[in-house]
């Protein structure tokens, strides 16, 4: 972070109440590498065209030419390119793909607007944020559960978010800090400028397209007016227990010390959103008992205590070897099968791509998979992930042809030449991130 940008997230620190006024000027040359070197080079093309390694043939000069059309606000924004990728179920998931100098714009952007919002956003927000990650929002769940009176827990999943936040009260929640004509004119040429989809341009009032650099900034903004503020500062005092709230991005747990207070927060909860444009997924949205005695209970009824699913785990109530109460996590049923599932996809598709290539790009597969999900008390689920992937693998070798087989014997002399990375734990646990209890 530059020196300019230090001072003005120092000046949103010591003032949480100041607006800004004048920072386009900081949107430097500088800050345009910046952006630059932060951009996915892999990612697809917008509607444009343009890729990274052909905008990097002339970086310097297309750098120096982008800065000086947004400064001479010349810039104009493209629609963003639409596709869809597959969801559990059959249904598929819309994406937005802008073009390459709309993410570089936007990164500039959102370099110089973190600063301030960092100020402002509260230690329950924790997705897409600086120095925050997934597995920080695990850990800080996990310690919320586990040292605070929890035996509920309220599941929240708001319906199609990120396509029905209303622009008008985004910009509205913006300018309560940032108030520079020119960063909220290029917000406005985002909004507005579109999706291309089939050969038309199609236009909303509501939402921001997820692939944009800008898109978490913004979403975490709206829901930090629309949730987090109004759940700390109003509705907390209408309640009689404690209450944790944990966020990433769109996706966020409530966890309370009384059935009534979840109640009242589910029923609160559904007015406050509605009234900027957004609602409950009924179908998705669940309280449940959840906590050091949900076991308990349950057992006298004669059942299992309930689960949820958060980022990718599900949590379990468990108890260590001495008897304490744990929130235990595996990975979720659905997450661990569409990993199996894409990756036999590819296994069918690459099948015939020479052996030390397939087993290059999978060992880069296993390796992210362990990454993310290799926490304590998961090896079980990353184990099954191993064998299913092995099995796989063996599955398109032996279709490669009519007549070459890969029966077992030769594919586990195979397996010894190019061994896939056994399951492996996460050595260091993530800091939980402290005062996310309201």
């Amino acid at each position: 972070m530059s020196q300019s940008l230090r001072r003005l997230a120092r000046k949103a620190r010591e003032d949480p109440r100041a607006q800004f006024t004048s920072i386009a000027h900081l949107m430097t040359e500088e800050v345009y590498y910046a952006a630059w070197r932060r951009l996915e080079k892999g990612a697809s093309a917008g509607v444009d065209g343009v890729t990274a390694k052909a905008y990097a043939a002339n970086l310097d000069e297309n750098l120096r030419a982008l800065h000086a059309r947004v400064k001479a606000q010349r810039y104009r924004p493209q629609p963003v390119r639409r596709v869809y990728i597959p969801k559990e179920g059959g249904q598929m998931r819309p994406l937005g793909v802008p073009a390459l100098e709309d993410k570089l714009v936007q990164g500039v952007v959102r370099l110089v607007l973190d600063p301030i919002y960092e100020q402002a956003f509260l230690p329950c927000s924790l997705g897409f944020r600086p120095g925050r990650s997934p597995h920080q929002a695990l850990a800080t769940l996990q310690q919320a559960i586990t040292r605070q009176k929890v035996s509920h827990v309220l599941d929240i999943d708001i319906k199609g978010f990120f396509d029905n936040m209303d622009h008008g009260h985004l910009l509205r929640f913006v300018q309560h800090r940032v108030k520079d004509r020119s960063i909220l004119r290029l917000l406005r040429l985002w909004l507005r400028a579109g999706v291309l989809e089939a050969g038309a341009i199609h236009r909303s009032p509501t939402g921001t397209p997820q692939g944009g650099a800008i898109s978490p900034l913004l979403a975490n903004i709206y829901l930090h007016y629309v949730l987090d503020l109004w759940a700390e500062r109003r509705l907390r005092k209408s309640l009689r227990g404690e209450m944790v709230l944990v966020r990433y991005a769109d996706d966020a747990i409530v966890g309370f010390q009384h059935a009534d207070d979840a109640e009242t927060f589910r029923r609160a909860l559904a007015g406050r959103l509605a009234q900027f444009g957004l609602e409950l997924n009924a179908a998705k949205t669940r309280l449940l008992e959840f906590g050091r005695f949900a076991a308990e209970r349950a057992a006298r009824r004669g059942k299992k205590p309930e689960t949820f699913d958060f980022l990718g785990f599900t949590h379990i109530c468990g108890r260590t070897r001495r008897g304490w109460f744990q929130v235990r996590r595996k990975t979720s049923k659905k997450r661990l099968r569409r990993f199996v599932t894409a990756t036999g996809k590819w296994c069918k598709a690459n099948r015939h791509v020479p052996l030390p290539d397939q087993w290059r790009i999978l060992c880069g597969k296993l390796r992210g998979h362990y990454q993310y999900y290799g926490v304590a008390g998961n090896r079980n689920c990353l184990q099954v992930v191993y064998e299913r992937v092995v099995r796989g693998w063996r599955q398109w070798l032996n279709r490669r042809s009519q007549r070459a087989r890969m029966p077992w014997l030769r594919f586990t002399a195979l397996l010894r030449r190019y061994p896939l990375p056994r399951p492996v734990l996460r050595l260091m646990s993530p800091v939980a991130v402290q005062g996310v209890l309201f």
